[in-house]
């Protein structure tokens, strides 16, 4: 089952969670699995139904932007990773 990985600054939203195990064909799919289990994910990654510009999410080091997007088809042993963008200065 493809697993999602919750980058440190998301995981209070996630009951202290570094990962999630899901099912799902999508990664669309598999974050929705993710999102009825920590709902405040969501908010924090979404603005409506599309990723926040500053949010990156790859499938096994491929940014999904240049697949799929939230159709990328994930396979069990995939790993995807959500990864926000810092900024500071």
């Amino acid at each position: 089952m493809p697993v999602v990985k919750i980058p440190t600054p998301l995981r209070p939203h996630a009951n202290g969670l570094d990962s999630v195990d899901t099912t799902g064909s999508t990664v669309g799919e598999v974050l929705g699995q993710v999102f009825e289990a920590h709902p405040a994910l969501k908010e924090r990654l979404f603005d409506g139904t599309e990723l926040r510009r500053f949010v990156n999410v790859y499938v096994n080091n491929e940014d999904i932007r240049y697949l799929d997007d939230l159709e990328t088809k994930v396979e069990p042993k995939d790993e995807v990773s959500i990864i926000p963008a810092v900024a500071g200065g």
